[in-house]
This record gives structure tokens, sequence and C-alpha cells, in this order.
């Protein structure tokens, strides 16, 4: 089979010829159709995760979408790039039959795979972690992003009364708006959480309820300054910062709730529920993402695009072509 390799860490893939999997009695062996580049496929393929290296050669990607022999349609997870195994970005996958979801019927892949474990974090950190209760008033920042795009969508549809959405890039603030929410533009002085709070207010209608956060540091910070009393932030990344600027006056004054989510919390069976319901709303057209469909040759350049910092959506791989 044809499969994209990392034979070096800390270099991009190469797209190759590669043993096609074996199969076992607690496997399933998966045709893939549709797999995700995601951040945690660069890090653990950088060498430098909190996993250590991996060894290699291996074939990166945590997670895909395929069907079985039977042609039944499925997502599925893997552990390449944590522990020894291969991944999702080649045309076949060996999966523990735990980490296979049967998707609905009429499920567009390549939307799912782009949806994937972002929107099962979007969506747990609304609800189990967050509380979301009908009504209230939902910051998300990083709003242009995958958890963020998801992170929307999923407010409005569990009842949220309103949902603003903080972004840097004019093209994050469209893709925001046009998903529904009342985008702001959160660029300034990124050291200035004071000026920053004040870039959030005009968008709200009143003190905050609950905040999404997958970027910590100054924005974290300053949105923990619009929350109301008893308000609630949930962080799941740093991808502004590892750490942000709090102060204990405003927690304390505001008797805060700051509070940290990882999909690693899930049990199987709480992961495949939530990826579940991702997918019906998917299919039923009330969950969407941007994202760019490349053929397996073109992984090397994607990758190094992901890397660079240059790749403006999420890409998604399609093996058989």
């Amino acid at each position: 089979m044809r499969a994209a390799l990392i034979v070096q860490c800390g270099r991009p893939p190469v797209v190759a010829e590669y043993e096609a999997p074996q199969d076992g009695p607690d496997t399933r062996a998966v045709t893939v159709t549709a797999a995700p580049i995601t951040p945690l496929d660069v890090l653990c393929a950088s060498g430098t995760s909190y996993f250590g290296a991996p060894a290699v050669p291996y074939v990166p990607g945590v997670q895909g979408v395929g069907t079985l022999d039977d042609g039944t349609p499925v997502w599925f997870a893997t552990d390449a790039g944590m522990r020894p195994g291969d991944g999702s970005l080649a045309q076949r996958a060996s999966v523990p039959a735990e980490d296979v979801v049967e998707l609905p019927a009429g499920a567009d892949h390549r939307l799912v795979a782009a949806l994937g474990l972002s929107a099962v974090a979007a969506w747990q950190s609304l609800t189990a972690c967050g509380g979301l209760r009908p009504g209230e008033q939902v910051l998300v920042l990083g709003g242009g992003g995958i958890v963020g795009q998801a992170a929307i969508q999923i407010a409005k549809l569990l009842g949220a009364g309103r949902v603003v959405a903080a972004c840097r890039s004019p093209l994050a603030q469209e893709r925001a708006a046009r998903l529904g929410a009342d985008a702001v533009d959160l660029r300034g002085d990124a050291a200035d959480v004071v000026a920053a709070a004040a870039r959030l207010r005009p968008a709200l209608d009143g003190p905050l309820d609950l905040v999404l956060d997958p970027l910590f540091g100054v924005p974290a910070a300053a949105a923990l300054r619009t929350l109301r009393p008893g308000g609630r932030l949930v962080n799941l990344g740093g991808s502004a910062a590892p750490t942000a600027p709090i102060d204990s006056a405003t927690l304390r004054s505001g008797s805060l709730r700051l509070l940290g989510y990882t999909n690693n919390a899930l049990t199987k069976p709480e992961r495949a529920e939530t990826l579940r319901a991702v997918a019906a709303h998917a299919a039923a057209g009330r969950l969407t993402v941007a994202y760019d469909a490349v053929p397996l040759d073109d992984v090397p350049a994607a990758w190094a695009a992901q890397v660079g910092g240059a790749a403006t959506a999420r890409t998604v791989v399609l093996p058989g072509r």
C-alpha cells in the first residue's frame, strides 16, 4: 500500500510503498478515505513531545475516517507517534476495535475527518467541563481555528443565547461571522491585558457566563475580566502562550472558575458517544469547518505548510488519491 512515512523526526513525511497492516482478532481493518494532519501529529513527529521520540519509520495520523471490509463507514483513532504502531495517513489501517466508531449513513468522510477530535474537545469543553446552560452568553477565543469554529456552532446548537468569537485575522473573523458568531478583533498590544479586555467588551451583551479558551496567555487573562460573578473559563490549549498573566484579585473578586480540559480524560465510550453526536450534526448540515482536501502525494508539502504556519485551514488527506 502507499503511505506517508516519518523516516526522520523533525522532517516532513515522505510518500512511499509500505507493508499493509495485518489484521488481528481484536482489531479492525479500515480502508482509509480521509485523514487530517493535526497539530498532535506534527508534535509527535518532531520527536520533542512528552511522549518521547517515536521509533521510525512509522505512519503518522492519530485519527481518520474510512470503511470496514463490509462497507461500514467509521471514524477511528490511533496512538501513532505516541506509542509504537502506525496511523491513518495510509491507504489501510489496522485499529483496535474499541477505537472504531460507526458513522451515520450519509456522513461526509472529509468533513468528519476535519472535525474529529477537535469538535469532540469543543463539545466536551462546553458541556461536561464548562456546564453550558441554555440562554448563556459564550465567548470563544481563537474563533477561526478548528476548535473555535466547532465551538461556535455547538454552543448555538446547545442553546447558548449569544456567542461571541474573538479572532486575530480578518479571515478568522469572516469565518466566525459566517458561522453565526458576533466576531471581535483581538489584535493589539500582545502584552496589554486591560486593553485586550476593553476590545472585547463592546461585542458583549453584559458580562459573560462562559469562555472557551484554546489560546491561554493574554487573551485568557483578558477574557477573565469580562466574566460575571461565578463565571467559568475552560482552557483546552496554549497556542498563544504557555502561561497567562492572571491576577488573584480578578479571580477572587468574581469567584471565578478556571477549568482545564483534555480529551485524554475521556473514556473511549464517552469519546465515541460525542463523536457520533458530532457526526450526526455534520450529516444533517448543522456543523461544519473549513478544510483543504489534498491527495496523499501532497502530504509532504501540506505538512511543511502546517509546520511553517502557512496553512489557513485543516488539511484532510485523501489516501486513495
